[in-house]
């Protein structure tokens, strides 16, 4: 098992939670971006810059996913798209998309795309806030507890 970020949109402190995560369990952590991301100096965490482009790091991510791979990510169409080959998804507020609840969260982003694309404005989600940094943390605790994240199982 392995965890893939989509490092572009994620925040700083659900990386730094992801660092910690790894230095403990000695999972493979690797960061996906169309730019330079620092990472702490240790074996198993790793960057891996992408040419620039729409959809470029998440089309990366996808091909190198395995089944019960973890990816960390806020977008939608990626997190689908990882279900699709048998792995997890966890959004840095904590959710763990399913192949039940993906569908819904799909089709509630294509309908704020088309109310934003007719002149609607929107607005983004809020803030991340103290209590979604602890439901990332708590869920990828029970992530890891659940799936073998610790460096003997890899």
């Amino acid at each position: 098992m392995k965890i893939w970020v989509d490092a572009d949109a994620c925040p700083l402190v659900i990386k730094e939670i992801l660092f910690r995560a790894a230095q403990r369990t000695g999972v493979l952590l690797t960061l996906v971006a169309n730019q330079p991301v620092r990472t702490p100096p240790a074996p198993n965490i790793k960057s891996l810059q992408v040419a620039a482009g729409f959809d470029v790091a998440d089309n990366e991510i996808v091909k190198r996913i395995e089944a019960g791979d973890l990816v960390v990510t806020q977008d939608i169409p990626l997190a689908a798209e990882v279900i699709e080959k048998g792995a997890h998804a966890l959004n840095p507020r904590g959710e763990l998309y399913s192949a039940d609840t993906i569908r819904a969260r799909l089709t509630m982003r294509d309908f704020m795309d088309t109310m934003r694309g007719s002149g609607i404005h929107t607005g983004g989600p809020p803030a991340l806030n103290h209590g979604d940094r602890q439901a990332f943390a708590n869920e990828l605790d029970r992530f890891l507890t659940r799936h073998g994240g610790s460096a003997a199982q890899q």
